[in-house]
């Protein structure tokens, strides 16, 4: 079986169909949310008429149900426009379907001088000093997993605890387009829970309602790093707490909320 050529290729402007690369971890007919939600971030960003002197700072997301693979629609719509900052909101909807995902898009202009750089975090070992980690097992042979490259620079997929994972995009989010620097960081930080578990996946159940991504800038290169941790409380709620790098430093952080039971 041939790997695809990328997460996504365009049927229309806003219609696209999702390839195998995009199938997560746990059902064979529902993709990871990742690459979804790399494509509202697209759409967000490349909206007709929308403003290129603007760069998304925030960006939640709403993961309504599981999203199929199958043909999906992206929408959007400005909720509050402002000289300096604007609220878009973005939609992904199946064919003849409800929404399965919505996305909240802060937007805020960028100066038109170059200001003063202050980046503050730790600082992450480079991608080249950590090994190639493996998914954990996968029942099926083309997927989200195949489609990115991992490399751990602490923890890995087989152990419980924090981890600091950089993951790189081995595809083009859609056919035919360059990568943005947008794409790879939004491809990536839904994994965050996934590198840092602190349970047995095979006994439990870790499943992300949502995510919400801030960014004080773009990550520069193919490398996207996430400096996980994860927390769950008895009740079974957890979250998810991701710094975000990319090889010159932190580019922001991610967080997921998380429903934890048994198996």
């Amino acid at each position: 079986m041939s790997e695809p050529e990328a997460f996504f290729e365009r049927l229309s402007e806003n219609r696209f169909a999702p390839t195998e690369g995009t199938r997560g971890p746990w059902d064979p007919g529902a993709q990871h949310a990742g690459p979804p939600a790399a494509l509202l971030g697209r759409a967000v960003t490349e909206r007709p008429g929308g403003r290129t002197d603007m760069r998304v700072s925030r960006i939640t997301y709403e993961i309504l149900r599981p999203v199929p693979i199958r043909p999906l629609q992206t929408s959007t719509q400005v909720v509050r426009a402002g000289r300096n900052v604007e609220l878009v909101e973005a939609t992904l909807t199946p064919d003849g379907g409800e929404p399965v995902m919505l996305a909240r898009a802060l937007r805020i202009r960028t100066a038109t001088e170059p200001g003063p750089v202050v980046s503050q975090g730790p600082l992450v070992a480079p991608p080249g000093d950590g090994g190639s980690g493996r998914f954990f097992p996968v029942p099926w042979d083309i997927g989200y997993h195949t489609s990115m490259d991992w490399r751990f620079t602490a923890g890995a997929f087989t152990e419980r605890g924090p981890a600091t994972c950089w993951m790189r995009m081995r595809i083009p989010l859609i056919a035919g387009d360059e990568p943005q620097p947008l794409d790879r960081v939004l491809v990536a930080a839904d994994s965050g829970n996934g590198v840092s578990n602190v349970l047995d996946p095979a006994r439990h159940l870790f499943v992300n309602a949502d995510l919400t991504v801030h960014l004080h800038r773009y990550p520069v290169g193919e490398w996207v790093c996430l400096d996980a941790r994860t927390s769950v409380d008895s009740g079974g709620v957890g979250l998810a707490d991701t710094q975000l790098h990319d090889e010159k430093g932190p580019i922001g952080r991610s967080a997921q909320s998380l429903y934890v039971a048994p198996r």
